[in-house]
């Protein structure tokens, strides 16, 4: 007895991690019916638009993340929100905050709503971490890197945020000031950075 196109769509889907763009579906051999009717029946949610992930998996620990890293998979999670990623932070993002090239297009995404900054040179390609989340890979600023963004950008998002980044930064999550300063080097924000860490110390 052959294989259904509803449990092969559904082995694609396993084999993938569990979740899928349409556009990647499609080109894996899924036919637009059965995703939709897979959809229909509740054995595929759409988490966001052209999104599906198998309905049968556990909740999502980062959505938003994970959404933002697939619909737009060239965008670097930054600042306020890369920090919530690290846990260095009080702040409760109410956006994903991307980093993307200049002259890269902005995506258009319906939810979750994302802030995209520009970043260039060295702030854009240093500090770059690759992580699995949900099994789906995300470019995130390392804690170090992060810091340093959050006190680039500290006249958009205020000082209180960069400096209680450091301070976490330094006192909890085994960040060495010489690994900020070096990126504060490449950043050329140094000596904005360094009378705050040298004040911790």
């Amino acid at each position: 007895m052959g294989t259904t196109p509803t449990k092969q769509a559904l082995d694609i889907f396993r084999k993938s991690g569990g979740i899928l763009r349409t556009k990647d579906a499609l080109e894996r051999g899924i036919h637009p019916r059965t995703l939709y009717q897979l959809r229909d029946d509740g054995k595929l949610r759409l988490i966001s638009r052209g999104v599906y992930r198998l309905a049968s998996l556990p909740a999502l620990s980062h959505p938003d993340l994970v959404t933002v890293a697939l619909r737009v998979p060239r965008s670097v999670v930054c600042l306020v929100s890369a920090l919530a990623y690290h846990e260095a932070t009080t702040q409760i993002p109410h956006e994903v905050q991307i980093a993307l090239a200049p002259g890269t297009k902005a995506p258009k995404i319906d939810h979750p709503p994302i802030r995209v900054f520009r970043f260039s040179g060295p702030a854009l390609i240093e500090g770059i971490e690759h992580v699995k989340i949900d099994k789906v890979d995300v470019q995130i600023y390392s804690l170090a890197k992060t810091v340093v963004d959050c006190f680039r950008l500290r006249n958009k998002l205020g000082t209180d945020v960069a400096v209680e980044a450091l301070n976490d930064a330094l006192r909890n999550k085994a960040v060495r000031p010489a690994q900020i300063l070096k990126l504060a080097r490449l950043c050329r924000i140094e000596r904005v950075i360094l009378p705050y860490i040298e004040a911790l110390q």
